[in-house]
């Protein structure tokens, strides 16, 4: 009798955590009117983006196009197509689509197949038969079965839920991966043309100054000049020669960089951007939108809300773990001796529910859930810190950029006054009007002002590839 009174304490308890469990378990995912991304702030216009050289149109998905250089273009597409950073990412979208795909066989039904011929002897202590000397025989069984889950609770669906969240995940992770790769890819293009402009200044200014040094060395012959000035020519001479191996050396780099990120050996660099020594503008103003399209278009913004969307329902995974698991199943087998196989003595079935719960082990659910809980908040904050992130490299990058803007317009002004200098002086001197040392000073203005002014440059272009990436284009 004591063996029957648990039976229907435990149907009570087994039928209200049944009806219970009719809804789907856990938290539905909703953003949070408290998370980072709803605040108006987050969604209005840049703070840094009230500039002349912005533009608050829409940013285009392929912004490099805005640089007009089919160089470029053909540059980017083959590191889209053959990067390995791009390849191993896609092969994390393939990993998580297969996980999706092995998490929806929980919704259809399983079935096992076993077949176990072989030579066997019966223990005589496990028939209970004692002293008694059982014959040896070759044996078989087999068993087909099939079963399938009840989802009362809602467990494999918010386990499906998750899995599909991790791959829209994974997704957002390879186009973050793409967008660092075509600011890369470009930004080592504009590196590989800008020294390349640079080294083309300093040889101008190398030229220069010899001719300056060549044209010294004649009017000491005639008599109008001393050895102390060919030797100042000499010396600055070779100043501007000591800058070409180091902008050569920044070249070569810059073009190994763009050989591997385009899925090249370093040896087999592009040798037409070797050639390149110009880098390319823009004509017009960037177009930058607001913050709200800027964290629609951010990958690393969506992803960290995927992750969170996949976190929330792995509470439901959790909690689902409270209830009973149900699963139906049915099979049929066959088990005797070899030589009666099939017969009809050697058949059996089974048909009905397999009812599993941890109900005495809630302590040990109740740490999964919290675990679980304190992921989902964990996941939150990685959210609420990647909107920060995206509106904080944004409003720095434009700012940057303004102010290179602002630099870059003083030098060049510097440099057209250090010209006119340089010309005043050179005529005053072939005029007897003054000695050579103010034409030294003159010529060594302008020369560290040409090279400047293409420091500048190249600041100037790294700085716009990296208001491109903070604004998340490229995918």
């Amino acid at each position: 009798m004591m063996l029957r009174r648990p039976a229907p304490a435990l149907f009570a308890a087994l039928i209200p955590a049944l009806l219970a469990g009719c809804a789907t378990v856990g938290p539905d995912y909703r953003r949070s009117p408290d998370a980072m991304i709803e605040r108006p702030s987050a969604s209005a216009p840049f703070v840094s983006g009230d500039e002349a050289a912005f533009a608050q149109a829409p940013l285009p998905d392929d912004w490099w196009r805005l640089y007009r250089d089919p160089l470029l273009d053909r540059l980017v597409e083959d590191a889209i197509a053959h990067n390995t950073d791009l390849r191993v990412a896609a092969a994390n979208v393939a990993r998580a689509n297969a996980a999706l795909d092995l998490a929806e066989t929980a919704r259809s039904p399983q079935t096992s197949l076993e077949l176990a011929p072989g030579y066997a002897q019966r223990s005589a202590e496990e028939e209970l038969l004692p002293g008694r000397s059982l014959p040896s025989a070759s044996v078989y069984s087999g068993r087909a079965g099939i079963s399938y889950q009840l989802d009362l609770v809602g467990q494999v669906r918010r386990a499906l839920e998750a899995a599909d969240a991790d791959v829209a995940a994974t997704r957002a992770a390879y186009d973050s991966v793409r967008v660092t790769v075509v600011a890369d890819t470009t930004r080592a293009y504009l590196d590989a043309c800008s020294a390349g402009r640079e080294i083309a200044v300093a040889e101008r200014a190398l030229a220069l100054q010899q001719r300056t040094t060549s044209l010294t060395q004649r009017l000491i012959r005639a008599g109008r000049g001393i050895s102390l000035d060919a030797n100042r020519s000499r010396v600055q001479e070779e100043q501007v020669r000591a800058t070409l191996p180091s902008l050569r050396g920044v070249r070569q780099v810059a073009l190994f960089r763009l050989a591997t990120l385009t899925g090249r050996p370093p040896a087999e660099f592009d040798r037409t951007v070797a050639a390149c020594t110009q880098e390319p503008s823009l004509d017009r103003p960037i177009p930058i939108g607001d913050g709200a399209a800027l964290l629609r278009r951010r990958p690393d913004v969506r992803r960290a809300e995927l992750e969170l969307h996949a976190a929330t329902a792995r509470i439901g995974v959790a909690e689902a773990e409270l209830y009973p698991r149900i699963t139906l199943g049915a099979s049929v087998g066959s088990v005797g001796l070899l030589g009666n196989a099939l017969g009809s003595d050697t058949y059996k079935f089974s048909l009905g529910p397999l009812i599993s719960w941890e109900f005495p082990n809630r302590g040990r659910i109740r740490a999964r859930i919290a675990g679980a809980q304190a992921e989902a908040d964990a996941a939150l904050a990685r959210f609420d810190g990647s909107v920060l992130n995206a509106l904080r490299e944004t409003e720095t990058a434009l700012t940057v950029y303004a102010r290179e803007l602002d630099r870059r317009a003083a030098l060049a002004t510097a440099r057209a006054q250090a010209a006119q200098a340089a010309t005043d002086a050179e005529r005053l001197f072939r005029a007897g009007r003054t000695g050579f040392l103010p034409v030294l000073d003159a010529q060594r203005t302008l020369i560290g002002a040409d090279q400047a002014l293409a420091t500048a440059d190249s600041r100037l272009a790294a700085g716009q590839v990296q208001l491109f990436l903070a604004l998340g284009g490229g995918w």
